[in-house]
């Protein structure tokens, strides 16, 4: 099985939704043409990301009740979408979140478990950490859904890995930071080299998409990559300009490369699960 993906590397407004929004249905409108299958926004794409004191008054509810999330819904039912945006819960708790759209429903959403607050980063002030990694089926297969600091962790992917997910998706704001010898920003050198290497590892499809433009002096750099099982680069954006990339995945892949390198069936999950739980009584000893 093959299938098309798109990566929707965009600019998005600080705190101006509906102006996302169209952004959002433009891009999804050309992706379909183009014969896309699934179409991915990066991090935050519906309210933009130094969003501070907005936090509150840009979050919305994934349903189709919700006059953003309605539109979006409709154009799902030919295209798959995954978007960026702030969930609010019952309890009026905000989370950066990332929802899975398809056939007209809402079929995941992914809150944030790891929010950066050091250097550049605000974001513990401003919202509450996911609790929560899980995989979920699609009409293309399995999938995970990471945010920008979760994929930088080691046990997310792997989780998801283990949960049975064969295409992760990664969904980031990466600002640029550093400069090395070739005049490459060392954070997408950096944000790259660990993409491949999930990869490889985990033999998995690692499809990711990042934001581009300016905000509040940020620079963000796009560079949306996928790679395939075996670590090898698909597809990949331009840097610093907005554009619609398209990958074509092909599923058999997997089944390739997994006879060849078969990580997941020797993966000694219960020696994990007793080592963790070792380490772990072992650190309430010493508190």
């Amino acid at each position: 099985m093959k299938i098309t993906l798109g990566l929707a590397q965009i600019n998005t407004h600080l705190g101006d939704v509906q102006a996302n929004l169209e952004k959002h249905l433009e891009i999804a409108g050309q992706a379909r043409q183009k014969g896309a299958d699934l179409l991915v926004f990066p991090e935050l794409s519906l309210t933009g990301y130094v969003l501070q004191d907005l936090v509150s008054s840009v979050a919305r509810r994934p349903s189709p009740e919700d006059a953003i999330f309605r539109p979006l819904l409709q154009v799902s039912r030919e295209l798959d979408l995954v978007v960026g945006f702030v969930d609010e819960d019952q309890r009026h708790r905000f989370f950066i979140a990332a929802a899975y759209l398809s056939q007209g429903e809402v079929v995941h959403v992914h809150h944030k478990v790891y929010l950066p607050t050091y250097g550049l980063f605000d974001e513990g002030r401003f919202f509450a950490w996911g609790d929560s990694i899980r995989a979920f089926d699609t009409r293309f297969g399995r999938v995970g859904i990471l945010i920008c600091e979760d994929f930088w962790h080691a046990s997310p992917p792997y989780l998801l890995w283990l949960d049975g997910a064969e295409l992760l998706l990664l969904t980031s704001a990466s600002p640029g930071r550093g400069l090395n010898q070739e005049t490459q920003l060392e954070s997408a050198r950096w944000v790259e080299h660990i993409n491949r290497a999930y990869a490889s590892l985990f033999t998995n499809f690692v499809v990711h998409a990042n934001r581009v433009g300016y905000e509040d002096g940020l620079n963000f750099w796009g560079g949306s990559t996928a790679f395939d099982p075996d670590g090898e680069l698909i597809a990949k954006g331009p840097y610093h300009q907005e554009a619609l990339t398209l990958a074509e995945l092909d599923l058999n892949q997997l089944h390739r490369t997994r006879a060849r390198l078969p990580l997941l069936r020797d993966e000694r999950t219960a020696l994990v699960q007793r080592e963790l739980e070792r380490i772990l009584s072992r650190a309430d000893a010493i508190k």
